[in-house]
């Protein structure tokens, strides 16, 4: 574990012992109180599926979304799948395999998450692991900094910004990454939006 990384979860347990402190606004560092029912998840192409018909093994398998959205299996030959909670593919499966099948019963099970564009953030830049992440709601910059590996030894973390598309326009929101992990500075521990695009750059010297 790098001391950027330890300094980064040192700085998250001294955060929650003091307390929500930060101020409110855009700024806002509380997440959601775990109380809000979580949206479904919503498949996207590159997710891989597990579709199991009852009493039907023949029809039962195991496969990727394809890059146009939809699959096919035994008996459908073309659906769409992105864009659809696991229930609601199964529903349509079921509707489907009822013209060739008596009460047809679908489950679908989605893993290898991938999700739609809209439902992931991204963390590029100075970053130990830049990556995409999946969205969940009640996300804050601190969760996506924990799960990408803290900051590289050449972060300029406070210059760091969310980029956020904001209907036909981008907003840009300063974060100052080292105030945070370093301080505990929970005014920086901004709720992300899905589709939120978190910039790290590299120090000039």
């Amino acid at each position: 574990m790098t001391a950027v990384f330890r300094t980064l979860v040192i700085g998250l347990t001294v955060s929650l012992v003091v307390g929500c402190s930060g101020t409110s606004g855009r700024g806002s560092a509380t997440p959601d109180d775990g109380n809000i029912e979580t949206p479904a998840y919503v498949i996207g192409a590159g997710d891989q599926l597990q579709i199991n018909v009852r009493n039907s093994p023949d029809l039962s398998v195991g496969l990727p979304v394809r890059p146009d959205g939809r699959i096919s299996i035994p008996m459908v030959r073309d659906i769409q799948a992105a864009g659809r909670t696991t229930s609601e593919l199964a529903d349509a499966l079921e509707d489907e395999l009822s013209e060739v099948i008596l009460n047809p019963i679908v489950t679908v099970i989605a893993s290898g998450f991938v999700g739609t564009y809209a439902d992931r953030i991204r963390i590029i830049g100075q970053a130990t692991q830049p990556q995409a992440l999946a969205y969940r709601r009640g996300m804050t910059v601190l969760d996506a900094i924990i799960q990408v590996g803290g900051l590289t030894e050449f972060a300029a973390g406070n210059r760091a910004k969310i980029i956020r598309r904001d209907k036909s326009a981008n907003e840009e929101i300063i974060v100052r990454l080292d105030d945070l992990v370093n301080e505990g500075d929970l005014s920086q521990n901004y709720n992300l939006q899905s589709g939120d695009v978190l910039v790290i750059p590299e120090s000039l010297f």
